[in-house]
Protein backbone atom coordinates (compact mmCIF):
# COMPACT_ATOMS: atom_id res chain seq x y z
CA UNK A 1 0.00 0.00 0.00
CA UNK A 2 1.19 3.52 -0.78
CA UNK A 3 0.42 6.65 1.22
CA UNK A 4 1.08 10.25 0.23
CA UNK A 5 2.61 12.77 2.63
CA UNK A 6 -0.09 13.83 5.12
CA UNK A 7 -2.27 10.73 4.56
CA UNK A 8 -3.48 8.79 7.60
CA UNK A 9 -2.53 5.10 7.68
CA UNK A 10 -4.76 4.32 10.68
CA UNK A 11 -6.54 6.38 13.34
CA UNK A 12 -6.62 6.19 17.11
CA UNK A 13 -9.65 4.16 18.30
CA UNK A 14 -10.22 2.52 14.88
CA UNK A 15 -10.72 -1.27 15.07
CA UNK A 16 -7.46 -3.12 14.50
CA UNK A 17 -7.24 -4.74 11.07
CA UNK A 18 -3.57 -5.71 11.15
CA UNK A 19 0.07 -4.66 11.11
CA UNK A 20 1.91 -2.45 8.67
CA UNK A 21 5.58 -3.01 7.84
CA UNK A 22 7.14 0.24 6.67
CA UNK A 23 9.23 -0.29 3.50
CA UNK A 24 9.86 3.33 2.45
CA UNK A 25 9.20 6.75 3.90
CA UNK A 26 8.72 8.21 7.35
CA UNK A 27 5.61 8.09 9.54
CA UNK A 28 4.66 9.89 12.74
CA UNK A 29 2.97 7.85 15.45
CA UNK A 30 0.81 10.22 17.48
CA UNK A 31 -1.89 10.37 20.15
CA UNK A 32 -4.56 12.95 20.87
CA UNK A 33 -3.64 15.28 23.72
CA UNK A 34 -6.63 17.34 24.78
CA UNK A 35 -9.16 18.65 22.27
CA UNK A 36 -6.90 20.21 19.65
CA UNK A 37 -3.38 18.94 20.35
CA UNK A 38 -1.41 15.82 19.66
CA UNK A 39 1.67 14.21 21.14
CA UNK A 40 4.08 12.53 18.72
CA UNK A 41 5.20 9.34 20.40
CA UNK A 42 7.58 8.09 17.74
CA UNK A 43 8.90 8.73 14.27
CA UNK A 44 8.94 5.50 12.28
CA UNK A 45 11.37 4.81 9.44
CA UNK A 46 12.05 2.03 6.95
CA UNK A 47 11.97 -1.38 8.67
CA UNK A 48 9.66 -0.34 11.51
CA UNK A 49 6.32 -1.95 12.33
CA UNK A 50 3.14 0.13 12.62
CA UNK A 51 -0.11 -0.86 14.30
CA UNK A 52 1.40 -3.50 16.57
CA UNK A 53 0.30 -1.63 19.71
CA UNK A 54 -3.31 -2.38 18.86
CA UNK A 55 -2.96 -6.16 18.90
CA UNK A 56 -4.26 -7.43 22.22
CA UNK A 57 -7.40 -7.52 24.30
CA UNK A 58 -8.85 -4.14 23.26
CA UNK A 59 -8.42 -4.61 19.48
CA UNK A 60 -8.46 -0.86 18.79
CA UNK A 61 -5.48 1.21 17.71
CA UNK A 62 -4.31 3.26 20.74
CA UNK A 63 -2.45 5.72 18.45
CA UNK A 64 -2.67 7.18 14.94
CA UNK A 65 -0.11 6.88 12.13
CA UNK A 66 0.32 9.60 9.50
CA UNK A 67 2.84 9.70 6.64
CA UNK A 68 5.23 12.66 6.98
CA UNK A 69 6.67 11.85 3.56
CA UNK A 70 5.42 9.50 0.84
CA UNK A 71 5.40 6.00 2.31
CA UNK A 72 5.14 2.41 1.13
CA UNK A 73 3.90 -0.24 3.56
CA UNK A 74 3.15 -3.94 3.50
CA UNK A 75 -0.14 -4.70 5.25
CA UNK A 76 -0.48 -8.00 7.13
CA UNK A 77 -3.95 -8.88 8.45
CA UNK A 78 -4.31 -9.79 12.12
CA UNK A 79 -5.54 -13.31 11.33
CA UNK A 80 -2.69 -14.02 8.91
CA UNK A 81 -0.16 -12.73 11.44
CA UNK A 82 -1.59 -14.85 14.28
CA UNK A 83 -1.57 -17.96 12.10
CA UNK A 84 2.01 -17.28 11.00
CA UNK A 85 3.20 -16.68 14.57
CA UNK A 86 1.78 -20.05 15.66
CA UNK A 87 3.85 -21.95 13.10
CA UNK A 88 6.98 -19.78 12.92
CA UNK A 89 8.79 -19.62 16.28
CA UNK A 90 11.67 -17.51 14.86
CA UNK A 91 9.24 -14.80 13.69
CA UNK A 92 7.48 -14.94 17.07
CA UNK A 93 10.83 -14.53 18.84
CA UNK A 94 11.93 -11.63 16.60
CA UNK A 95 8.59 -9.88 17.08
CA UNK A 96 8.88 -10.33 20.85
CA UNK A 97 12.32 -8.66 20.71
CA UNK A 98 10.84 -5.81 18.64
CA UNK A 99 8.04 -5.32 21.21
CA UNK A 100 10.59 -5.31 24.06
CA UNK A 101 12.76 -2.70 22.31
CA UNK A 102 9.70 -0.58 21.47
CA UNK A 103 8.56 -0.72 25.10
CA UNK A 104 12.01 0.30 26.35
CA UNK A 105 12.05 3.28 23.96
CA UNK A 106 8.54 4.32 25.04
CA UNK A 107 9.54 4.13 28.72
CA UNK A 108 12.68 6.18 28.02
CA UNK A 109 10.52 8.76 26.23
CA UNK A 110 8.15 9.00 29.22
CA UNK A 111 11.09 9.38 31.62
CA UNK A 112 12.63 12.10 29.46
CA UNK A 113 9.31 13.96 29.30
CA UNK A 114 9.16 14.05 33.10
CA UNK A 115 12.83 14.60 33.99
CA UNK A 116 14.22 16.74 31.18
CA UNK A 117 13.82 20.48 31.01
CA UNK A 118 12.36 21.89 27.80
CA UNK A 119 15.74 22.83 26.21
CA UNK A 120 16.99 19.29 26.81
CA UNK A 121 13.83 17.80 25.27
CA UNK A 122 14.18 20.01 22.19
CA UNK A 123 17.88 19.11 21.79
CA UNK A 124 16.96 15.43 22.18
CA UNK A 125 14.18 15.83 19.59
CA UNK A 126 16.56 17.35 17.04
CA UNK A 127 19.00 14.47 17.52
CA UNK A 128 16.19 11.89 17.19
CA UNK A 129 15.01 13.52 13.97
CA UNK A 130 18.59 13.44 12.66
CA UNK A 131 18.74 9.71 13.50
CA UNK A 132 15.46 8.96 11.69
CA UNK A 133 16.08 11.06 8.56
CA UNK A 134 19.87 10.91 8.45
CA UNK A 135 22.24 13.85 7.86
CA UNK A 136 24.44 15.09 5.05
CA UNK A 137 28.16 15.59 5.74
CA UNK A 138 27.54 19.24 6.61
CA UNK A 139 24.98 18.28 9.29
CA UNK A 140 21.86 19.02 7.21
CA UNK A 141 19.01 16.78 8.34
CA UNK A 142 17.68 15.07 5.18
CA UNK A 143 14.00 15.44 6.10
CA UNK A 144 11.81 18.12 7.61
CA UNK A 145 9.05 18.42 10.17
CA UNK A 146 6.77 21.37 10.72
CA UNK A 147 7.53 23.46 13.81
CA UNK A 148 4.20 22.25 15.23
CA UNK A 149 5.30 18.61 14.77
CA UNK A 150 8.62 19.45 16.45
CA UNK A 151 6.68 20.91 19.38
CA UNK A 152 4.40 17.85 19.53
CA UNK A 153 7.41 15.51 19.51
CA UNK A 154 9.23 17.50 22.23
CA UNK A 155 6.07 17.84 24.35
CA UNK A 156 6.07 21.63 24.30
CA UNK A 157 4.44 24.58 22.53
CA UNK A 158 5.10 26.11 19.12
CA UNK A 159 6.19 29.35 20.81
CA UNK A 160 8.75 27.54 22.98
CA UNK A 161 10.17 25.64 19.97
CA UNK A 162 10.52 28.93 18.09
CA UNK A 163 12.29 30.63 21.03
CA UNK A 164 14.68 27.75 21.84
CA UNK A 165 15.55 27.07 18.17
CA UNK A 166 16.45 30.77 17.77
CA UNK A 167 18.60 30.48 20.90
CA UNK A 168 20.35 27.37 19.49
CA UNK A 169 20.90 29.29 16.23
CA UNK A 170 22.38 32.26 18.09
CA UNK A 171 24.75 29.89 19.92
CA UNK A 172 25.83 28.37 16.55
CA UNK A 173 24.57 24.93 17.58
CA UNK A 174 22.14 24.68 14.67
CA UNK A 175 21.33 26.67 11.56
CA UNK A 176 17.85 27.02 10.07
CA UNK A 177 16.98 27.29 6.41
CA UNK A 178 13.18 27.32 6.13
CA UNK A 179 12.05 24.02 7.68
CA UNK A 180 15.51 22.49 7.24
CA UNK A 181 17.70 22.09 10.33
CA UNK A 182 21.49 21.98 9.99
CA UNK A 183 23.35 20.67 13.04
CA UNK A 184 26.50 22.79 13.30
CA UNK A 185 27.77 21.50 16.66
CA UNK A 186 26.47 18.00 17.52
CA UNK A 187 28.67 17.75 20.61
CA UNK A 188 27.26 20.96 22.10
CA UNK A 189 23.71 19.88 21.17
CA UNK A 190 24.25 16.53 22.94
CA UNK A 191 25.70 18.28 26.01
CA UNK A 192 22.45 20.23 26.47
CA UNK A 193 20.58 17.03 27.19
CA UNK A 194 20.36 16.55 30.93
CA UNK A 195 19.40 13.01 31.87
CA UNK A 196 17.08 12.65 34.84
Amino acid sequence: MNFKKGQTIFREDDPVTGFYFLHEGKVKIHKRWGDDKELIIKLAKEGDVLGHRGIGANQHYPVSATAIEDASVCFISTEFLKTTLRINPELTYQLMLYYAHDLQEAEKGMRNMVHMDVKSRIADTILKIAEVFGCDKDGTIKGTLTRQDLASYAGTTYETIFKVMNEFTGDHIIELSGKTIIIKNREKLSSIIKKG
